[in-house]
């Protein structure tokens, strides 16, 4: 069969459809002076992808290298290097970028340092697209210099090299995470941060051309000619969509429509994003760079959930108190103290399309015949589903899928240190228990000497007896039946207090007798397990100034909580840096990590 003239295949698509369209700008009619102008450097059209997308590769590739860089050199150098002060007072310098940050009327803010290398970025992007001259064309009815405004290409195409980088770092595995240590829900500030960079350069990029044919006077006609102008507008809703529904508040307000729309929004994004580009120049390779690093991310994630983990695994619910709901999986994976997998329940309706992540809060013991254990305050959604499952029938057992495990504590280990102070607030209590169990498993060792505190606020009034009994059961399974040295756990009842928003500072501790509570021998392992019971919130600030002030000692400071504790402590661990820096009478030094979600 003939055709009278070639077929569109691929709506909003030029034809012939290739890989990369032509570089050719053809003879140059105007004079030599406007052909010098039209193909300067900084402005010629057919080179735009390598004047500003590929400087916005190397610039991200750069800051990846650099925090690479910073993981290998501290995890090479030897320990007796790390004992120079030379070496106490840099490492302290830079923790303390990584430690400072604000609180303004609430609202807490990101790290120093997240502002220091977000503005690094911004001073690059606004560089890129404000440094060069001239936005416009000089444009008249006679003379013509080109259809795309210079400031519109090249924010355009600074935008289009942020795609592969802000795909990979929404991902849960991903190869920023495998190279620099970062967790992925650490590096989800960068995924956001990248949006709205991405974002802004899109409106940098519209904007102009709406500019420039109002100004020719055929803004309706290429309207109504389709193509670039419906796939551009698709692609900036979507994206539109996309950032402003990730601003916190809005996502956690409605965390489980989001979570539904996100990737659905996501794809119509991409999709129009592609179509928008129309093969200019290099602009598909970093499509073809983002699918390639994307379906390599996924498939690991799957790969891990479908073949590793499989379908053989169940869920034991238990309902401990009236807010916590213990959850068990017999499993033969193995994890790190202070992992967090993701779980998809299968008899949860709609949930089970989705998975949500929970934090470990056991270890794995040597036979590989493990068993992950979750301790989950119910909140509503899936978790008061599963708490209501548990509390018609206890013990009950549903499938589940597992992704993970991800995060934990990165390269380093709580024994490489002389003391560790470990604090949960809230449903970050039981994200202390796996700590706790790999210490009371170390301290078997002969020889092992390290101290541990943990530090445990809650609201709960009945969590003082999961948790307790959480902890015997920990000390069971080690056979340790004495006194374990070095360790003591202050569990701190803050149900009482009115006025949530009191400074944790602020608030007097009043130790809680057990004689009317506990028989003989519970108060027995009790004494031996270093177990205080408290009343009032604890002062968190002023523990970890004490463990910081310890003269020539090494800290480790872990904290899983609410935003304003996290806070309170990333605080005194940037004071205790500041001390170290001044080589004042403190720690050598003083390490901090913080959990942002524990369920």
């Amino acid at each position: 069969m003939q055709m009278s003239g070639p077929m569109k295949m691929v709506p909003f698509l030029s034809q012939p459809v290739m890989l990369h369209s032509n570089r050719d700008p053809g003879n140059c009619t105007m004079t030599p002076e406007q052909c010098a102008y039209k193909f300067s450097y900084w402005v010629f059209w057919y080179e735009a992808d390598h004047r500003y997308a590929l400087p916005t590769v190397a610039f991200f590739l750069v800051a990846i290298i650099l925090f690479t860089l910073g993981r290998v050199i501290s995890n090479v150098t030897p320990q007796g290097l790390k004992r120079k002060s030379l070496w106490s007072r840099l490492v302290a310098g830079l923790r303390f970028l990584s430690y400072k940050s604000w609180s303004i009327r609430g609202w807490k803010t990101h790290s120093l340092g997240a502002y220091l290398l977000a503005g690094a970025g911004a001073v690059f992007f606004l560089a890129m697209t404000l440094g060069p001259r001239p936005y416009y064309w000089p444009n008249t009815k006679e003379l013509s210099f080109g259809n795309s405004p210079p400031i519109a290409t090249r924010a355009g195409f600074l935008a289009l090299a942020c795609l592969p980088f802000l795909i990979v770092l929404g991902a849960k595995a991903n190869p920023i995470t495998a190279l620099t240590g970062i967790s992925h829900e650490k590096l989800n500030i960068w995924h956001n941060w990248v949006a709205w960079a991405m974002f802004i350069l899109a409106l940098v990029h519209t904007f102009p051309f709406i500019v420039f044919h109002i100004w020719k006077g055929d803004l309706v006609a290429s309207w109504s000619d389709g193509g670039v102008w419906v796939t551009g507008v698709v692609a900036l809703i979507a994206q539109a969509w996309l950032t402003f529904m990730s601003i916190p508040w809005i996502r956690n307000r409605y965390y489980e429509f989001f979570k539904a729309t996100h990737l659905f929004m996501a794809l119509v994004f991409v999709i129009f994003f592609f179509l928008h580009c129309d093969f200019r120049m290099s602009s598909w390779d970093y499509f073809i760079a983002t699918a390639v690093m994307y379906t390599l991310c996924f498939l690991y994630s799957q790969c891990k959930t479908y073949i590793e983990h499989g379908f053989r695994h169940k869920a034991s619910l238990v309902p401990e108190t009236a807010d916590t709901l213990k959850v068990t999986i017999d499993t033969k994976m193995t994890w790190s103290p202070g992992q967090h997998i993701f779980i998809r329940f299968l008899t949860c309706g709609m949930h089970a399309l989705t998975a949500h992540p929970f934090t470990i809060c056991s270890v794995p013991s040597k036979d590989h015949d493990n068993q992950l254990v979750f301790y989950v305050k119910h909140r509503g959604g899936l978790t008061g589903r599963l708490m209501k499952m548990a509390e018609k029938n206890p013990g009950v057992k549903i499938p589940v899928m597992l992704e993970g495990p991800y995060g934990g504590i990165p390269d380093k280990n709580l024994d490489q240190f002389d003391k560790s102070l470990i604090v949960g607030g809230g449903a970050g209590a039981g994200f202390t228990l796996s700590l706790l169990e790999n210490f009371i498993y170390l301290t078997s060792f002969e020889g092992y000497k390290s101290e541990m505190k943990v530090v445990v606020a809650t609201r709960d009034p009945g969590m003082r007896a999961w948790f307790t009994q959480a902890v015997e059961d920990i000390a069971a399974r080690h056979s340790r039946s004495g006194i374990i040295d070095g360790l003591s756990i202050d569990i701190h009842e803050t149900h009482h207090e009115q006025g949530s928003e009191t400074a944790l500072d602020t608030v007097v501790q009043h130790p809680k007798s057990e004689k009317d509570t506990l028989d003989g021998g519970e108060r027995s392992n009790i004494d031996m397990l270093g177990i205080r019971f408290f009343t009032g919130r604890p002062n968190l600030p002023a523990l970890t100034r004490e463990f910081a002030s310890q003269r020539d000692s090494s800290v480790a400071v872990v904290v899983c909580g609410p935003a304003s504790m996290n806070h309170d402590i990333s605080e005194a661990a940037a004071a205790a840096q500041r001390r170290i820096l001044a080589e004042g009478d403190c720690a050598r030094e003083v390490w901090l990590h913080t959990e942002s979600f524990s369920y």
